[in-house]
Order: C-alpha cells, then sequence, then structure tokens
C-alpha cells in the first residue's frame, strides 16, 4: 500500500506538472499583489497593438510618397522607383522570418529587440539626411555648410531602408506576434472575426498616414516629412520601454522554421535514396523523414510539417494576388501622378488616392460582421473562407483590368502643367478620381482575401506550428512583392521602356495591366479548382492534424484522467474503500 500511495503521488505530480506547462506564462506567474489576470491581458493587449499601430505608421510613411521622392529627388526613372518601392514592402515582409529566427537560435529576444529598435531609429532618423534640402543652409552668404552628392544620396537612402525594414522585422516577429494576442482556444468564426478587425485597425492607421503625410511630405514641407516616421518610431520605443517586462511574447520552442526545412530536405534526401535502391513503402513522401522509415525526425515533426505541406498550394496562389496588390504604390501611383490632381484649387496628394482602396475594407468588415453574426451560429463559420478567397482575387484581377482601360482613357485628355514638390511636370487633364474604380476593386479583393487567407493559415495546421504557417504566408507574400518588381523590370527590358515607360503618354503601360490582369485570372482559376481543400474547418483538418499528435492525445488523457478523478472524489455513491 505505501508503495501504491508513491505511485499515485508521483503520477499527479506528473499530471499537474503536464497541466502547468500547458498553462501559459501569464497565467503562472500571476501572484498575489500582482494585477488580475483580464487586467493584466487587456493591457498587455492595448500595448502590443500600440506598438503595432506605431511601427505600421512609420512604414506608410515611408512607403506612401516613396515613388514621388525618388523620380523628383533622386531623379529614378519610373520603373525604378517602382521597382525600389516593391522591394522595400518585400524586405519589410521577409525580415520578421529571419529576425524570428534568430530570436529562436542564435540571439535572445530582449535583445535582439533592443538591436531592432536601434535599427529601426536609425534608418528613420536617416531619411531626413537624404530628404533634407542642404543646399539651402548657409554658414553665411558664401559658405554652404554640407552638400551631399548624388552618389552618396543613394548609398545613404538604401542604407536607411535597410535598416529600417531590419528593424521593422524586429518589431513585427518579436514584440507584435499573432501569437501575443492568445487566440489558441478560438474557434474559426472568432479567428475570422479578429483578423478582419485587426486589418480594419491597421488600414485606419495606413489611412491617416496616407492622408497626413503624404500631403506633408509633398505640400507644407516636403523634406521635413520623414520626420513624422521618426517620431513615430520614438513613440514605439518608449512604448517598448514601460511595459518591456510584460509585452515581450516568449513563444513555446518545441518547432522552428529550421526543422520544418530540415524535415522537407531529409524527405526529399531519403525519397530519392528509396526510389533509386528500394520500393517505396509510404502513404506520403514526407513519411520519408520519420526515423522508423529512415529519416532523422520524429512523428510529432513531421506530422506537423505535413500539416503545413497541404497549405503550400493555397500560399502559392496568393503569390501572384499580391503583384496585383503591390500596384497600388506602384502603377497605380504612376498612374495617378500623372493625372490632374486639381480639385477645386487644392494639389491633393498623390498617395492620398489610396485612401480610396482603404474605404471599401473599412465599409466591408462591419458589413461582413453584422450578416456572420446575424445569418449565423457560434458553432457555424458562415461562408467558407475560400469563397471570400476567391471573388477577391477575382476582384483583384478585375482591376487591374480596369487599370488598363483607365490608362487608355487617360490618354485621351490633353496636357497641362502640374506643379508637384515643387517641380513642373507635364499630365493629363482627366481628374485622378476617374482612376477610384481600380482602387475601390482592390480594396475588395484586400477585405476579402486577406483575413481569410490567415484565418486559413492559423486553423488548419496544430497549435504548435501556427506560427510558423504565418510565416510561410508571409513568406510567399513577400515573393509577390518581388515578382512585382521583377514583372516590371522584364516588362521594361523586354520592350525598350514601352510596357512601362518614363514618360506614360509615350508608352503603352495599360498592356502590362491587360498582361497581368490576364495571370491573374488564370491564377483564380487555379484556386479555385483546388479551394474544396480548405473548405471544412472544424472536421477535415483542425480534428485530424490536432488528434494525430501524441503529446495533444496525451493532453486529452490528462483532462479526461482529471475530470474522472473529479467525478470519483465527488461521487456519494462510491465508498471510501472503492475510491482508494
Amino acid at each position: 500500500m505505501p508503495g501504491a500511495d508513491r505511485r499515485e503521488m508521483q503520477e499527479k505530480q506528473l499530471l499537474n506538472h503536464v497541466a502547468d506547462e500547458q498553462r501559459p506564462l501569464s497565467e503562472r506567474s500571476n501572484h498575489p499583489g500582482n494585477l488580475s489576470q483580464s487586467e493584466k491581458k487587456l493591457q498587455e493587449a492595448i500595448c502590443v497593438l500600440l506598438v503595432e499601430l506605431c511601427e505600421r505608421f512609420t512604414f506608410f510613411g515611408i512607403v506612401c510618397n516613396m515613388i514621388l521622392f525618388c523620380t523628383v529627388k533622386l531623379g529614378y526613372r519610373n520603373y525604378q522607383a517602382a521597382i525600389v518601392n516593391m522591394c522595400f514592402v518585400g524586405t519589410s515582409m521577409l525580415t520578421p522570418v529571419l529576425v524570428g529566427w534568430l530570436a529562436e537560435c542564435l540571439v535572445g529576444r530582449i535583445k535582439l529587440v533592443c538591436i531592432c529598435m536601434f535599427l529601426h531609429f536609425l534608418g528613420t532618423a536617416l531619411l531626413p539626411v537624404v530628404a533634407f534640402p542642404f543646399e539651402d543652409i548657409y554658414i553665411d552668404r558664401r559658405h554652404i555648410l554640407h552638400t551631399l552628392t548624388k552618389r552618396e544620396q543613394k548609398i545613404v537612402f538604401y542604407f536607411a531602408l535597410l535598416t529600417a525594414s531590419l528593424g521593422i522585422g524586429g518589431i513585427r516577429a518579436i514584440v507584435c506576434p499573432l501569437s501575443a494576442y492568445n487566440l489558441e482556444d478560438c474557434g474559426p468564426k472568432e479567428l475570422l472575426s479578429f483578423f478582419n478587425w485587426f486589418y480594419w485597425l491597421i488600414n485606419l492607421n495606413s489611412a491617416v498616414v496616407f492622408v497626413s503625410i503624404s500631403y506633408i511630405q509633398q505640400s507644407v514641407a516636403r523634406n521635413l516629412g520623414f520626420l513624422i516616421p521618426f517620431v513615430s518610431v520614438l513613440m514605439a520605443t518608449i512604448t517598448i520601454h514601460m511595459v518591456r517586462g510584460e509585452m515581450i511574447y516568449k513563444p513555446k520552442t518545441d518547432s522552428s522554421l529550421l526543422t520544418t526545412f530540415g524535415v522537407i530536405a531529409s524527405a526529399l534526401k531519403t525519397c530519392c535514396m528509396r526510389y533509386r535502391y528500394f520500393s517505396g513503402g509510404v502513404t506520403n513522401w514526407l513519411d520519408h523523414a520519420k526515423e522508423n522509415c529512415g529519416g532523422q525526425y520524429s512523428e510529432i515533426q513531421v506530422e506537423s510539417t505535413k500539416s503545413l505541406a497541404r497549405l503550400f498550394p493555397l500560399f502559392a496562389f496568393q503569390i501572384l494576388y499580391r503583384t496585383c496588390i503591390m500596384q497600388i504604390p506602384s502603377g497605380y501611383y504612376l498612374q495617378t501622378m500623372n493625372s490632374n490632381l486639381n480639385f477645386s484649387g487644392f494639389v491633393l496628394p498623390v498617395a492620398a488616392m489610396n485612401v480610396i482602396s482603404i474605404v471599401p475594407l473599412l465599409i466591408l468588415v462591419p458589413i461582413l460582421e453584422c450578416i456572420n453574426s446575424c445569418l449565423f451560429s457560434s458553432k457555424d463559420t458562415g461562408h467558407s473562407p475560400t469563397i471570400y478567397i476567391v471573388v477577391g482575387q477575382l476582384s483583384a484581377a478585375l482591376s487591374v483590368m480596369v487599370a488598363g482601360f483607365s490608362e487608355i482613357h487617360r490618354k485621351h485628355f490633353p496636357q497641362v502643367e502640374q506643379m508637384l514638390s515643387e517641380e513642373v511636370l507635364l499630365v493629363s487633364s482627366m481628374p485622378c478620381f476617374h482612376l477610384a474604380p481600380q482602387y475601390i476593386l482592390l480594396g475588395v479583393a484586400e477585405a476579402l482575401v486577406t483575413p481569410s487567407c490567415s484565418l486559413l493559415s492559423f486553423r488548419l495546421v496544430p497549435e504548435r506550428i501556427r506560427g510558423i504557417s504565418m510565416h510561410f504566408l508571409t513568406l510567399f507574400n513577400g515573393a509577390g512583392c518581388f515578382m512585382g518588381a521583377f514583372f516590371v523590370l522584364t516588362a521594361h527590358a523586354g520592350t525598350q521602356g514601352n510596357w512601362f515607360p518614363h514618360l506614360l503618354h509615350e508608352g503603352k503601360l495599360e498592356r502590362f495591366f491587360f498582361f497581368l490582369a490576364s495571370l491573374m485570372m488564370v491564377n483564380t482559376l487555379g484556386f479555385w479548382t483546388i479551394a474544396h481543400r480548405y473548405n471544412n474547418l472544424n472536421q477535415e483538418y483542425t480534428n485530424e492534424f490536432r488528434g494525430s499528435l501524441p503529446e495533444e492525445k496525451l493532453l486529452k488523457h490528462v483532462k479526461a484522467i482529471k475530470h474522472y478523478d473529479s467525478v470519483l472524489e465527488s461521487s456519494p455513491i462510491l465508498s471510501p474503500m472503492e475510491k482508494t
């Protein structure tokens, strides 16, 4: 009996230890005297959201008038400015993945976030050095204080963009990951609602930036406009310093991006050897990476990678869609810059037209939320997210097609002179509001596609690799930005500048739009053929994937044993002898 009691005590300690490991860190550290659990979570969520908004404020402040700055200040051609802009956006999407890996494997999270904040600060502080008119400052009437040559300006400009993008990666990966919002226990409907309102807040922030900063940069104090991102990152630094111990999220370290790539590489290597020397005996090629099949990885790691690999077609079809979205700060921006911006004697900022693409998202999100809450029960996910993705991608294809027709229409108007950033440009007399339909269609696409893709990427994988799944979605989105830059470079080089000209009225920019629209239509049809794989969020994927992992089966058994113990302790039927 003493031995049995000792074994029972050890089993209870083991179960309590497992349950404590599964409990969030914030719950384990909730001692008397601290803030209540709800107040602590609310404080953390507000701080993370504030830093997220400050970071987005700086990002959109840099992007909103980059093409105008590159063409007017640095003397770039249109296609060069578009490539620089898209490469910066793509790099800012890829750096969170790189910084997340560094935080997991090489450098501590606190140390790395301090480095990234310094890089962000350095990048946004160097941008005014490039933009500031040093030639206008004199020590006296005879001597100029300092002058930067064009080459020096470009070097400082690229260095500032690189350091700023690295800083952006650190903030997004360490301070503001989606894991910090405690979404593990949310169902599909709650997740879709979260992603809708999350991107709604981000786009509301970007709308403020596009209207205010773009006007300051372009009209009031064009060379001091880059100081606003500097002030915003200073606010983010103060926020992080004030609540650093509470908002630096520490994810679980049982999976990593390198492990996922390692499983794929090991499976390919073993698969090739088996096909060459032996006959294959597994149902899935990734099973070759398992230890019992000649690989190097455990069953948990391989099964997690298999669930993630099922999302690769979804990710791949987002590349071309992201290329279309990148036309807003590139091709559409050039169209707007070469249209009549005068509105009742007031010159509209070029980037202010981006607000037209944001308005549909700000309107559609509350409408979609009302429809889902009124028509569907809490157990139903409503329409399948794949329907939203198909409709959104179709809207993006129509937007680019409309942009081609708008370009033809714009050339029919006579040219007039227009002042932009103290430079006189020859532009079409067509009012810029004629370009509104293409912006609206892309805004509708973003409202439908981005939250739905985030939901599928987060929901259709086991909990332990959800962060990695979001990293892969980010990687493919970044690839879409670089593909857009590649398309611009190829179109300009292959047509001797005819499809992406420096002077729009002398080229055929509409052909570039029609080419991209045709590719996007094929992309939409391709995704539609595989959309049925991602329809069921409750049974086909979630239960299969999450229930197949041994550690999660163990957790279910632990919960069942605890429930059984509680029933035994509270049951009046069993005698004390029966309970022991």
